[in-house]
């Protein structure tokens, strides 16, 4: 059986940088960080008192009252970049067969901000008092499947769920149903909302987020010496996958080719990536091998690059091991160093990133590294790039993401031709 290819026609984004796709590349590509204190509850008695958080986001201007009650702020997240994303694709909601159109929507976490208020309101004395719509608010599920009632979209419907890699295992997902000829179009993406109370005190007490509270618009800086954990985003990314002659056939934009996807797993420890990077060798080689790709064809990566200690250190050796000389020729850059780590939806807001960068000939940077900030066991010969964006022609871009439980995921993007 031939493989059927598979493009992108599509893209949506409501992040910490910007509402929409243009936004946030534009800032993106002008080195901005999405950092500041936190807004969406009083973070004064917490060791971390900044996120990357969306802002000027009304769900009101979205959703009538009554439906956004119905919803978690994530799943309004994934709701508003799956519209622009629908939009963007010209997708005639009329004539196309939505039996034949998918949705895999992603999250990490689901809906813990409405988790958090239904079992903060019960004691035992009072007894239960949850409301009704508690359950499908939270479940990580809920997403993909609001989106297909919205649309009438028959197709596959799911989300995946293994942690910050929930959204490239979707995108994997999806391309390979596309491929395979399970469906003509697959909305696929991520989704998160996790700056409340439970989400940053939890983190916390793991130690994974930074403290540096005095400068938070510099509190991620991967593959930097003083790198202290990484930066709580949220938000959601959306990409219409679409079969290519299907995409061909009613005259759609093409923005990029899916090329491969690999996954693996550490089988290592519960949140600690392996010190080696075994599990992103792995994951890497996959992909490459997937795409039928070598590593000279590959020309920028987007890491998965969280600015913690381990996991920094370990991406970086497994991209020398991988990729041996052509590393050195490489791009590399970690745009959470931006929007922070988005979790559940890093994947999918990574992902269209990288197209972008596609699109544009342009690297996005890697920002908040100072001189003298260097790690010892870091290789500085690669290029991080480090600051500022640099323009370069690329073909291939490799994005990674690797979640809590050691699992690994990686999506390869490339010019379509």
């Amino acid at each position: 059986m031939e493989l059927k290819r598979v493009v992108v026609t599509g893209l949506g984004a409501i992040t910490p940088l910007g509402n929409n796709v243009e936004d946030t590349w534009k800032n993106i590509a002008a080195g901005k960080s999405g950092c500041a204190p936190i807004t969406l509850f009083n973070a004064e008695k917490f060791k971390t008192h900044f996120a990357c958080e969306v802002k000027g986001f009304d769900p009101n201007e979205h959703f009538d009252r009554k439906e956004a009650r119905k919803l978690d702020r994530y799943a309004q997240f994934a709701m508003v970049a799956a519209q622009q994303a629908i939009e963007d694709a010209k997708i005639d909601l009329e004539t196309e067969d939505k039996n034949r159109v998918g949705v895999i929507f992603s999250a990490g976490i689901g809906g813990i901000q409405t988790f958090q208020e239904e079992v903060g309101g019960y004691t035992e004395e009072g007894g239960p008092h949850f409301n009704p719509f508690f359950i499908p608010k939270m479940i990580a599920d809920i997403a993909a499947g609001q989106i297909s009632i919205t649309y009438g979209f028959h197709g596959p419907n799911y989300g995946t769920v293994s942690a910050c890699a929930s959204s490239n295992h979707g995108m994997i997902d999806a391309f390979n149903l596309l491929r395979l000829g399970k469906a003509n179009i697959i909305v696929a993406g991520g989704a998160e909302a996790a700056i409340c109370a439970a989400g940053v005190g939890g983190f916390n007490s793991m130690k994974a987020l930074s403290t540096r509270n005095d400068e938070p618009e510099k509190a991620s800086r991967p593959f930097s010496a003083s790198r202290d954990g990484f930066v709580m985003g949220e938000g959601s990314g959306c990409l219409i996958l679409e079969e290519l002659e299907h995409a061909k056939a009613r005259g759609a934009h093409i923005y990029a080719e899916v090329a491969g996807g690999g996954m693996s797993a550490d089988a290592y420890h519960l949140t600690a990536t392996h010190p080696e990077g075994l599990g992103a060798k792995l994951t890497m080689r996959a992909a490459l091998e997937d795409a039928g790709m070598q590593p000279e064809d590959i020309d920028y990566i987007n890491v998965h690059g969280t600015s913690t200690h381990v996991g920094d250190l370990g991406e970086a050796l497994a991209i020398k091991d991988v990729f041996g000389d052509w590393a050195y020729k490489l791009n590399i850059s970690s745009t959470k160093s931006m929007t922070g780590h988005l979790l559940g939806a890093a994947g999918a807001v990574e992902a269209l990133i990288c197209i972008k960068a596609l699109e544009n000939g342009i690297v996005p940077p890697t920002i908040n590294h100072a001189e003298g900030d260097d790690d010892p066991d870091i290789d500085y010969n690669l290029n991080f790039t480090f600051n500022q964006a640099q323009k370069r022609e690329l073909r291939a871009v490799l994005s990674n993401t690797f979640g809590f439980g050691g699992h690994n995921a990686t999506v390869i993007f490339k010019q379509y031709k």
